[in-house]
């Protein structure tokens, strides 16, 4: 009997983590398709992609289409025979490719699907406060996110958990939900289940998120601005602006909400006992990490040794 192969498409660390779990455990890789090479850093050298690392690593085959529609690269694809499609952190697909494989095209999703549709499931999961999140396998159909459930898991989000740490506990758990999910298909006991049997709520979108988008309102209460500030945290990250700074940007990386109360105006920073401080509409969060415009990130202490002003306002 012919033994099964996928063909693997990512992009980030995210995607290779889940590759490596993949062959580690068997799964036979037909090919890797992953972006070209671009240029990055100063010297704007071409840099690999950590799916592209990850498989030249394993000495398995590498496809950099720039166009997923090229004849050329379908073509190439076709030829490899594979049952089975993976894509995680990719890009959009076109039929063409989805539609190939005689078992399918996968997806994992960083959220239980239904919910948090979007390309920033992990940061608006975080953003709204939720204490759980989860992944979810799914078959890949013409809509984004909305093809028929294989299997979710769910995991919890703390109270201080940025989107990054969430990212980086998520990323073992999806490992092992796309291998369970590859694993099923090929022996025939997957069950694709419509995602409106998973309609309980109402349905939240997770939008991708833009700089315009990641500017801190400190009208709000202490709790919904923490939430934010972890939400975005450490990327694409929250900011506020300081006018008696020249205006300059700052960016605030982590927070917890401060044991009591303030009536102080919104935004108005506080140093108490070498502690930083901030006034939201109710409550106060205290700053623990922060990066001037210019500057290095650094620890809330390191920034209060370089102020000078006493009153001081953030926008």
């Amino acid at each position: 009997m012919k033994e099964k192969r996928i063909i693997f498409m990512g992009t980030p660390e995210f995607a290779a983590t889940i590759l490596e779990h993949l062959v580690k455990n068997q799964i036979s890789i037909a090919a890797v398709v992953t972006v070209p090479d671009k240029p990055a850093g100063r010297g704007q050298k071409l840099a690999e992609s950590a799916v592209k690392k990850c498989a030249l690593q394993y000495n398995l085959p590498v496809l950099q289409p720039v166009k997923l529609k090229d004849p050329e690269f379908l073509e190439q694809l076709a030829q490899y025979n594979a049952d089975l499609f993976v894509v995680i952190a990719f890009r959009m697909l076109p039929e063409a490719v989805y539609g190939m494989p005689p078992l399918g095209t996968i997806n994992l999703h960083g959220s239980l699907l239904p919910q948090y549709r979007g390309a920033a499931p992990i940061n608006r999961a975080v953003i709204n406060g939720e204490q759980e999140t989860g992944v979810t396998t799914f078959f890949i159909e013409k809509e984004i996110d909305t093809g028929e459930i294989i299997q979710r898991k769910s995991m919890p989000i703390g109270p201080n958990e940025t989107a990054g740490e969430v990212h980086d506990r998520m990323m073992h758990l999806g490992a092992e939900v796309t291998l369970e999910t590859v694993q099923a298909i090929f022996e025939n006991t997957a069950k694709g289940t419509p995602q409106s049997a998973y309609v309980e709520d109402e349905l939240k979108d997770a939008p991708k998120i833009f700089k315009q988008d990641c500017k801190i309102n400190w009208n709000q209460t202490a709790e919904a601005v923490h939430n934010f500030i972890r939400g975005l945290s450490p990327y694409p990250t929250a900011w506020t602006s300081w006018p008696e700074n020249g205006n300059k940007t700052l960016k605030i990386f982590k927070t917890v909400l401060a044991e009591t109360g303030t009536s102080e105006t919104p935004g108005k920073v506080q140093v108490i006992e070498g502690r930083l401080f901030i006034a939201c509409a109710t409550g106060a969060l205290e700053i623990l990490e922060l990066q001037m415009e210019g500057k290095k990130r650094v620890p809330a202490k390191d920034f209060i040794n370089g102020l000078q002003a006493s009153e001081l306002f953030w926008e």
